[in-house]
Formats: structure tokens, sequence, C-alpha cells
């Protein structure tokens, strides 16, 4: 399975009240990871005729991240058929590897001509694997 990484660095706008990330944020990233992955492995037809949704959302919170952390953003797909996908989607502190939160996410492809549901193509789900 192929995975797909980036870094953020916490800002003012990311902190709530308590001095720590607000969960808010974290869905967020989880959400905003998801599309760059998405477009980094497609092309302009598939990206034409195809989006997501997101049909459920578990993420279980570990550790806090502060101002100024550099965190490590990882994402990759564990599974998908039929019509939906599984996306994992890990943070960890750069500087300690410390895991902070974790992710999964069912997505449902949707097709852009119809906006109904369409099932996965094996070309779509090879870019993943």
């Amino acid at each position: 399975m192929q995975s797909y990484e980036k870094h953020i660095v916490v800002k003012q706008d990311d902190i709530d009240q308590r001095s720590h990330v607000n969960n808010v944020r974290y869905v967020e990233w989880v959400q905003d990871i998801a599309q760059e992955h998405w477009e980094s492995k497609t092309d302009a037809s598939i990206l034409d005729s195809y989006y997501w949704i997101m049909l459920s959302h578990h993420i279980q919170y570990k550790a806090e991240a502060i101002l100024g952390d550099v965190l490590r953003v990882k994402t990759f797909v564990t599974k998908a058929e039929g019509v939906r996908s599984t996306r994992q989607v890990e943070v960890y502190n750069k500087n300690t590897n410390k895991l902070l939160t974790t992710s999964e996410t069912i997505w449902c492809l949707m097709s852009h001509k119809t906006n109904k549901p369409a099932r996965i193509t094996s070309d779509i789900k090879n870019l993943f694997s």
C-alpha cells in the first residue's frame, strides 16, 4: 500500500483555548491530506469524472500538539471495494516521532456526471495499492 506524507507546522490559528491543537483542526487535516493524496495520484480525466464524500469518520487522540510543533501527517488506503474506500491517517510529532492521532475514514466514490456512488475501478484501486 502506498502512503502519502506531508509536514505541518502548528500555527496560532490551530490552537484552542487550552493551548493545544483544536480537535476540529485534526479533522480538517485528515480531509486535506486525503484530497492531496487523491489529486497527487490521479489525472485530469479521473478528477473530472469522480470525487469522494466522507461517510464515516473515527479519530483517536493520543497526545497533544502545541504551537510551533512540526507534525508528520501520513495517509494510506487500506481497503477499496465496491463504492467504498477505507483510509487511515496518522499524525506524529516529527521531532519525537510520537504518535499523536490516528483516524479511519470511510469514503464513497461519486460520479460527477450523476452525483451518485460509482464503483471503484481497477485503475483507481491500483493507484493506491
